[in-house]
């Protein structure tokens, strides 16, 4: 973190945050580092407890892939206005303060939340909201997919493969030219990995990330203006997640998976990661 402070509001404030980012070739070897900054926004929730979140520029990108599924078809072009995003999913502290409760299995305050439901994430940013006076949701699938690849149009935002030294997967199942790597079992503290052109950590594994979308099982008619797939609010509609988790595959930790699920299920490795308007 660095440079000059500018009050926004009494609880949040303005910093440049400043980090490396990293690419790999199609074996997984790091081939450049540069370094990157950008424009985050912190709101103090409580002594100890702050939200980090990255502003994300206007911008328009690709969406979709041709190459695995079904589901990420047609590729479309997408228009998506600025918004601020959570340079981290949401950790275990923040979910216990804002909601009052714990949540999955508690490794430690610095990890992510865990086997949350659809339901229980929105009702996070409704809290959240309340607490701040700041309109908090969960990212539509376009915006997480944008930030996700911050510019690049690569398999990974790392490149064509990752690696576990990279993010946290299930390294037994490499991707690509990838080699067999380190199986956690379990998740890890937020931002123990690179983050990608945005200041964006741990969007690939670590734990999946609910958007607002009804899952729908192609993007034929998806909007193009970066909003999502409005649905009803009860159980047994299929909402999205993306960014796969500890216990996934490297594959299903792409840019453009898309993973459904019901919404009132609360499964491991489900979390969220929250977006506010610029």
């Amino acid at each position: 973190m660095s440079s000059g402070t500018t009050n926004n509001s009494p609880s949040a404030h303005l910093t440049t945050h400043t980090f490396e980012i990293v690419s790999v070739d199609s074996n997984g070897e790091t081939i450049d580092r540069q370094p990157g900054a950008a424009s985050c926004m912190t709101e103090s929730l409580s002594e100890g407890i702050d939200l980090d979140l990255v502003l994300i520029p206007s911008g328009t990108f690709m969406m979709g892939d041709h190459r695995h599924h079904q589901d990420e078809q047609p590729i479309h072009q997408v228009t998506v206005p600025s918004f601020y995003i959570g340079k981290y999913p949401i950790t275990q502290a923040q979910y216990r303060f804002v909601m009052g409760e714990e949540r999955g299995d508690a490794v430690g305050i610095d990890y992510p939340i865990e086997k949350i439901n659809w339901h229980d994430a929105i009702d996070f940013c409704h809290k959240l909201s309340q607490q701040t006076g700041k309109h908090y949701s969960l990212p539509s699938e376009a915006q997480w997919e944008y930030a996700c690849r911050a510019g690049t149009t690569t398999t990974f935002h790392f490149g064509d493969t990752i690696t576990p030294d990279l993010a946290n997967y299930n390294g037994d199942y490499p991707y690509g030219g990838a080699a067999q790597g380190e199986n956690r079992a379990q998740a890890t503290p937020v931002g123990s990995f690179p983050a990608n052109a945005f200041g964006l950590y741990d969007m690939h594994g670590n734990v999946w990330e609910w958007c607002l979308d009804e899952y729908q099982p192609s993007y034929q008619g998806a909007p193009i203006d970066g909003s999502a797939v409005a649905a009803d609010l009860t159980d047994g509609v299929k909402r999205v997640m993306r960014g796969g988790a500890w216990d996934y595959v490297a594959r299903g930790c792409r840019s453009a998976v898309r993973c459904s699920l019901d919404a009132g299920l609360r499964v491991g490795g489900c979390g969220l990661r929250v977006v506010v308007q610029d």
